[in-house]
């Protein structure tokens, strides 16, 4: 596995990725309303590439195929972060991550999923609230996380 940065050739891959993922891997945690309001297959590919751009983007691939991304702000504010379906439980996130956070001094935010939870929970992040988030009508459950690096 190569991690490397964010190439704006990846936009649309990773927009594919995010509804593969989501409407998989979140399947357990979420209702097919929910996921559909998540992650619709209607991305602004645009915006997503300004904020890759933005952010500190970090890509997991291996022969040329996308495993994961994830992608902070200068703020640590952990925004995105997605492996794919076929590559979890793999080290994968946990390799992201690992680069993402060496870049901040302080605290790091996230606002997990219900099935990211435990993962950011064992990387030592802390609930600081649970939340419902409102995607396109829809409420979702998650939760305001954080860690001290």
């Amino acid at each position: 596995m190569l991690l490397r940065k964010y190439r704006p050739t990846d936009c649309g891959e990773l927009a594919r990725l995010f509804y593969d993922i989501v409407h998989t891997v979140n399947a357990a945690d979420y209702t097919k309303e929910q996921l559909d309001a998540w992650a619709s297959g209607d991305v602004d590919l645009e915006e997503w590439d300004r904020s890759f751009r933005e952010h500190d983007c970090v890509i997991a691939a291996e022969g040329g195929t996308i495993l994961g991304f994830g992608d902070m702000d200068r703020n640590g504010y952990l925004d995105r972060l997605y492996v794919h379906k076929d590559y979890q439980r793999k080290g994968v996130a946990m390799a992201i991550c690992d680069s993402l956070e060496q870049a901040v001094q302080g605290k790091i935010a996230v606002h997990a999923s219900v099935t990211a939870k435990p993962f950011f929970e064992k990387r030592g992040y802390r609930v600081i609230r649970k939340q419902q988030v409102f995607r396109r009508g829809i409420a979702l459950v998650n939760f305001v996380m954080e860690k001290d690096v």
